[in-house]
């Protein structure tokens, strides 16, 4: 007997909260590692930027995988994946630390179309937004679990320790969901080839479709700025507001706590209100509006309005994604929910590469996180411009996006 739509998403969501937690261990203890490599700790984003090309890479192959191993298989094998990498980090060396960020990308890069596979069967019609969203409110819980745990372990056990710990919970987690998954990959084929072909076929199904096409392209702008929300505000709080690190880490908890509870609203709003598509759109014109609202930040602003407008970016940047994925499996063809995901998440993760390094290459070059959150602000808007042109009432589809 299948199991029910609540405890395929509990599982699928604490899958979600596991990789999320792997994938930010190094970076919330990134002092510590920093100091034992000999390396400042602003290293941090290049790691970053390997564990989303190694997300992007397996996007690319996550709906041939998908179809030969299953939907919950796949995601067991990336937990597996995720707790090798941390273990290869405790090597405490440069290129160890590089292949690590390679590999988590790995193990993280399927976690997502897999999950979507799964879901797009088993979620309510009239509540998928919704199931989506609170899915994936386990990349910002997760963020915020390693903020928490990670640090708390090094301070007890010493950094190669808690990643070790965290490696643990990963596997424990895989071997938890074991026996959910003859139920949950039942339409998965062992025999099935794997081609080079089928290495873009993700890709090459969201390229043939305007919709899937211009969905992609939306999520490669929003999830720039959102890995630029997470990876520099605290870094903006405490160079141009002088705040202190445990200050500056309220308004990172804040933005976070703010994308948890902004998935399962956005979520509602889609289900009940908005199309998916106008929702996407409100959240850009809100992301806008936070931008600008960070880009005037000021020593004399009150403590409070900076920390709301950590809240909005984390309500609007943090919090589409649910909504985006509902949508793009609602619009796969029948079947193939994970292979449109992967080749959309693929767009998705090339913004997670790019964005985080040309906005600090902006901020160098500007002196001003001001300037970088305005740039970003306009891009949003650009982008919510150019989504109105092409998803027309007429059904005509532009090209620009």
């Amino acid at each position: 007997m299948p199991p029910g739509p609540a405890v395929t998403l509990t599982a699928t969501t604490s899958i979600q909260v596991m990789a999320a937690l792997a994938a930010l261990s190094v970076p919330a203890i990134a002092p510590a590692v920093a100091a034992a490599t000999g390396q400042p700790a602003s290293m941090v984003g290049t790691y970053i930027s390997l564990l989303y090309v190694g997300s992007a890479a397996a996007a690319l192959v996550s709906g041939s995988l998908v179809a030969s191993f299953g939907a919950l298989r796949l995601s067991q094998l990336s937990l597996v994946l995720c707790g090798l990498a941390l273990a290869l980090g405790t090597s405490a060396t440069l290129p160890a630390l590089a292949l690590s960020a390679l590999v988590l990308g790995l193990g993280y890069g399927p976690i997502t179309p897999a999950s979507s596979q799964v879901l797009a069967r088993s979620a309510p019609p009239d509540r998928i937004a919704l199931t989506f969203s609170v899915k994936q409110t386990g990349v910002p819980a997760g963020v915020a679990l390693a903020g928490i745990l990670v640090p708390a372990l090094t301070v007890w056990l010493g950094w190669k320790a808690a990643l070790g710990a965290v490696a643990v919970l990963c596997l424990a987690c895989a071997g938890a969901v074991q026996p959910l998954r003859a139920a949950l990959d039942h339409d998965h084929d062992p025999d099935a080839p794997f081609t080079w072909r089928a290495l873009l076929s993700g890709v090459r199904l969201v390229v043939a479709s305007g919709p899937l096409r211009s969905m992609a392209a939306l999520s490669f702008v929003y999830s720039g700025l959102q890995n630029c929300t997470s990876s520099f505000i605290v870094a903006d709080l405490v160079e141009a507001l002088g705040y202190g690190w445990i200050a500056a880490g309220v308004g990172l908890t804040v933005a976070n706590l703010g994308g948890v509870a902004g998935r399962i609203g956005w979520g509602i709003v889609s289900d009940r209100w908005l199309a998916a598509r106008r929702t996407l759109q409100a959240l850009g014109v809100l992301m806008a509006i936070a931008c600008a609202l960070a880009a005037a930040f000021s020593p004399r602003w009150p403590s409070w309005l900076v920390y709301a407008t950590c809240a909005l970016l984390g309500t609007t940047a943090i919090a589409w994604n649910g909504v985006f994925l509902s949508d793009v499996a609602r619009r796969a063809p029948a079947g193939q929910a994970g292979a449109a995901t992967g080749g959309s998440l693929f767009v998705t993760f090339v913004g997670s590469v790019v964005w985080p390094p040309a906005f600090g290459l902006l901020q160098r070059a500007s002196g001003s996180y001001g300037v970088c959150f305005a740039s970003a602000g306009a891009l949003c808007a650009a982008a919510v411009l150019l989504a109105g042109i092409a998803w027309r009432p007429d059904g005509a589809s532009a090209s620009a996006l």
